[in-house]
C-alpha cells in the first residue's frame, strides 16, 4: 500500500498542538464525558464485545459533532457495546485528540478532516482509518453587515478562522483564491487579514469589533449572528450536491486489526443513532443540546441551536472525493504538500453494517486500503 510522504501544515501543527483545551483530564488530553447514564442502560446478560471492559471514543462538543453527542445522550453506544463499557473524552482541538487515538487513550474518535488528514500523513498512513461519516455542513461566513454588504466587501476585511490549516481555515482561503485575492497562508497578511481565533473567544471578538466576520462551524456561526451578524454565504452552496464532509469517524489501525466486532458495535450504533435523527430532528436536536448541557454544563439558546441545527446533515457517507478536495485546497494554499492519501479509508466494517441494516453502502473514491 502506498504511505503518504507529505508534511501537512509544517510549521502550522505545531501552532495548532499548542492550542489550550477547554479542560484536561487526567490523560492530558480531554474532559471526561460527565454523563454516567450509560452504565445504567447495560441490558441485563449482555456479553462483553470481544472480551473488552471498554472501549474508548472521543468527539468534540460541537453540533457537527451531533451523532456522538446524541449516540452518548440516548444510550446507543452503550446498548451496542454490550457489557463492554462505553467510555467518553470531550476534546475542543483535533491534534489533541489524534494524539489521544496515537497513545491509545481513545479507540475511536469523530473528527474534521483536515486533522485527519494531518494524523494519517504524518504518520505516514500507520495510524489510522476513517471508517465513516457522520455530518456535512454546518459551516457559514458571518459578518458585521454594517462593513461588509456584499461578498466582494470582505476584501480589506478582517476574517477569523478557527485554527491555522483547520477544515475551516483551508476552506477560506481557497474561497479567497477563488475571488482572485492574495493571503500568506501562514501570515494570515493580505488581501484579507485571516485572523486565526479559538471558536470559544471568537464571538468576544467580534462583539469586541477586532474582527469583521467569521468562516467557522455551528453553533459559532449562529452565536455572531445572535450578535447581531449576518450570514453572508453558506460552505455547501459552494459544493456539488451542497455536501461536504465536516466531520468524520477515526479508529487506530491497531484497535481496528484486533477488536473488529467492537468497530462494528460502534459503527452500528452511529448508523442507528443517524436513523433516528433524521427521524426525528427535534428530539434529536434537544438531546444534542442535553449532551452539550452535560459536558460544557452550559446548554446553547434556541435562537442558536434552532438555525444552527438546520444547516447541518447528518450522513453515513464519509462523501470521500470531497475530503480529497479538501486535501487539493490544502495543496492550492501552500499548506499541504505531496498528499498520498491512498489507504485512508477502510469502509469494509461500515458498509458490512449498512447491508444488515438493508441501508445503500458507501464509496471511498478510490481512496481506500488496497
Amino acid at each position: 500500500m502506498p504511505v503518504n510522504r507529505s508534511t501537512f501544515l509544517r510549521r502550522g501543527v505545531a501552532a495548532i498542538a499548542a492550542l489550550p483545551l477547554l479542560t484536561l483530564a487526567a490523560c492530558g488530553y480531554g474532559s471526561d464525558s460527565k454523563d454516567d447514564s450509560s452504565k445504567a442502560k447495560v441490558a441485563a446478560g449482555a456479553e462483553k464485545i470481544d472480551g473488552l471492559d471498554s472501549v474508548k471514543i472521543g468527539y468534540f462538543g460541537n453540533l457537527t459533532h451531533g451523532t456522538a453527542l446524541v449516540g452518548v445522550n440516548k444510550g446507543y453506544f452503550q446498548k451496542a457495546l454490550g457489557a463492554t463499557e462505553a467510555k467518553y473524552q470531550v476534546f475542543n482541538a483535533g491534534p489533541s485528540e489524534i494524539e489521544a487515538l496515537n497513545s491509545g487513550s481513545i479507540d475511536i474518535g469523530w473528527i474534521g478532516p483536515s486533522p485527519s488528514i494531518n494524523g494519517y500523513t504524518k504518520s505516514k498512513g500507520t495510524n489510522l482509518r476513517i471508517i465513516g461519516g457522520s455530518a456535512s455542513g454546518g459551516v457559514k461566513l458571518v459578518v458585521n453587515p454594517d462593513k461588509i454588504k456584499t461578498l466582494k466587501d470582505v476584501k480589506g476585511k478582517k476574517i477569523a478562522t478557527p485554527q491555522l490549516g483547520n477544515t475551516q481555515d483551508v476552506a477560506f482561503l481557497n474561497w479567497v483564491a477563488d475571488q482572485g485575492w492574495k493571503v500568506d497562508a501562514e501570515s494570515g497578511k493580505g488581501d484579507v487579514s485571516v485572523v486565526r481565533t479559538d471558536n470559544k473567544v471568537t464571538p468576544d471578538a467580534y462583539k469586541s469589533g477586532s474582527i469583521d466576520g467569521a468562516w467557522v462551524p455551528e453553533p459559532t456561526a449562529s452565536k455572531l449572528v445572535a450578535e447581531g451578524a449576518k450570514v453572508l454565504l453558506d460552505e455547501a452552496d459552494l459544493w456539488p450536491d451542497k455536501k461536504f464532509v465536516i466531520t468524520n469517524i477515526i479508529v487506530s489501525q491497531k484497535f481496528l486489526k484486533e477488536h473488529p466486532k467492537a468497530v462494528e458495535a460502534v459503527l452500528k450504533a452511529s448508523v442507528e443513532t443517524n436513523k433516528w435523527i433524521n427521524a426525528n430532528p427535534d428530539a434529536a436536536k434537544a438531546a444534542a443540546n442535553a449532551q452539550l448541557a452535560i459536558d460544557s454544563g452550559k446548554a446553547l439558546k434556541p435562537e442558536v441551536i434552532d438555525p444552527a441545527w438546520k444547516s447541518i446533515q447528518f450522513t453515513n457517507d464519509p462523501l470521500a472525493s470531497t475530503l480529497n478536495t479538501e486535501a487539493e485546497h490544502a495543496v492550492k494554499a501552500g499548506l499541504l504538500e505531496d498528499p498520498l492519501l491512498t489507504g485512508i479509508y477502510d469502509l469494509t466494517p461500515l458498509n458490512t453494517v449498512l447491508k444488515a441494516a438493508g441501508e445503500s453502502t458507501v464509496d471511498d473514491a478510490g481512496l481506500g486500503v488496497k
